[in-house]
């Protein structure tokens, strides 16, 4: 009898054994997705690019070092990385720097030697199990000075904004470009076609041009767009454009986008003012199409420094602008490099640079928060607190794909810093993990892949 109630004990005890391993194993940590990040290689002349990676942690949101990164970017200075749809393959793109090896390129060859891009390229990898990267191949813009690049849904098209357009056919002179923008001198935009199966690049050629644009020259293997561009943004049907200097001002101008071709067509050679002079970059979110830029509003010069200014995109690529008109940033903060919504389009994160400035009054750099409501139509309150830490400059945020972590790479102090979402609030606290990384080099951009295979 005693020996039966013993061996019942055990039972009990193992089946209480049983319960907890099983709730354990419920609980089990595991990799949500990878963070990818572009960067240069501190201590090094030229500006050599690296990408890094890690595996982003369930329960904690605590990254580790993906095995073999980071890996060289086959150039210098990667200012941006694409993953197309599927995440099989990644394309970074390299900016270059100029002869000197030390701030970027800009402006032409004949300008100054001083301006030539060395690194200046595109770098394909493969996207493998664990997230490892293999590079693939490198291919070249057909213009100068790329600095921006995007993809389409589908993963069918590569465009990358070149800051010169290529000396080819005369359309770089005056003439042409007053005559397709009313600017001196253009831009432009080099488009490949992605091979679905090896994600090979292939530079598409513009057939929208004749003899009305160029006289007696090949057909164009770019697409031209205003001089000093700024950034651009793919919206569906529409390719938007910014482009403008401080002095003059900063105009957007839309393209009209073929899926099926790649083919970009000119909607209106009249720019879209946009009655602001220091914009810093299009972000295209939640249905919105969000202009941030780094001044105060004319209407009230004592505002924040910053301000994000909302757009629905119309016919023809027409901008739309909302009757909350330009929303201000936290006066505390400044420069923003780029925002995000999140997952569920209730709150707006807003990445901010600082400015490089010394004195315990300038603005700063971190996050700052919005609720996003719909009474008027995409109004941006701020969360309270209104701001969050960040590292220092912080040159991009990105949402991890289980929604539940903010990650920033912040360029001055050489950091990844992670933040913890609260859904009721919109609030950013700090991990219960270390939430501060150090990285190999200088960060420039980052992104997330949601397949973890």
């Amino acid at each position: 009898m005693k020996f039966r109630k013993f061996g019942k004990a055990l039972l009990i005890s193992a089946l209480s054994a049983g319960v907890v391993l099983g709730v354990s194993s419920c609980i089990q940590s595991y990799s949500v997705g990878y963070l990818y990040i572009t960067g240069t290689v501190t201590g090094q002349t030229g500006s050599n690019g690296i990408v890094s990676g890690y595996k982003i942690e369930h329960n904690t949101g605590q990254l580790t070092q993906i095995d073999g990164l980071p890996v060289s970017t086959g150039g210098a200075n990667p200012v941006r990385a694409v993953l197309i749809s599927g995440s099989r393959f990644l394309y970074v793109l390299n900016r270059g720097v100029n002869a000197n090896g030390t701030a970027n390129c800009s402006g032409t060859p004949t300008t100054s030697p001083n301006t030539v891009c060395n690194g200046s390229n595109i770098e394909a990898f493969v996207v493998g199990g664990n997230g490892i990267l293999t590079p693939q191949a490198t291919y070249y813009t057909q213009g100068l000075n790329p600095f921006r690049m995007i993809a389409d849904s589908s993963g069918n098209y590569l465009m990358v904004l070149d800051h010169d357009a290529p000396l080819d056919n005369g359309l770089t002179t005056t003439a042409a470009c007053q005559t397709l923008f009313s600017t001196a001198g253009c831009g432009d935009i080099t488009i490949f076609k992605i091979d679905s199966t090896t994600g090979r690049l292939s530079p598409i050629n513009n057939n929208q041009y004749s003899g009305q644009y160029i006289l007696n020259g090949p057909a164009l293997a770019y697409f031209p767009v205003p001089a000093n561009p700024i950034d651009f943004v793919l919206t569906g049907s529409d390719v938007i454009a910014l482009s403008g200097t401080p002095t003059a001002g900063d105009s957007a101008y839309p393209f009209a986008y073929s899926a099926s071709s790649g083919q970009l067509t000119i909607t209106s050679n009249v720019a879209q003012t946009l009655n602001i002079h220091q914009a810093t970059g299009l972000v295209m979110a939640g249905g919105m199409l969000y202009v941030m830029d780094n001044e105060a509003p004319s209407s009230n010069p004592t505002a924040a420094t910053s301000m994000i200014i909302p757009y629905t995109v119309g016919s023809s690529g027409n901008l739309q602008a909302q009757t909350v008109g330009q929303i201000a940033d936290d006066p505390t903060l400044a420069n923003p490099s780029w925002l995000l919504v999140e997952a569920k389009s209730k709150y707006l994160y807003v990445a901010n640079q600082g400015n490089n400035v010394t004195g315990t009054n300038s603005p700063a750099s971190g996050i700052t928060g919005y609720y996003i409501t719909n009474s008027p139509a995409f109004q941006l309150s701020f969360t309270t607190p209104s701001t969050f830490g960040s590292g220092s400059g912080p040159q991009c945020i990105v949402e991890d794909p289980s929604s539940q972590y903010i990650f920033t790479a912040n360029y001055t102090d050489s950091t990844v810093t992670g933040s913890v979402i609260d859904p009721n609030s919109g609030v950013l606290t700090t991990m219960r993990v270390a939430s501060k990384y150090t990285l190999t080099g200088k960060p420039t951009w980052c992104l997330v892949d949601g397949r973890t295979n």
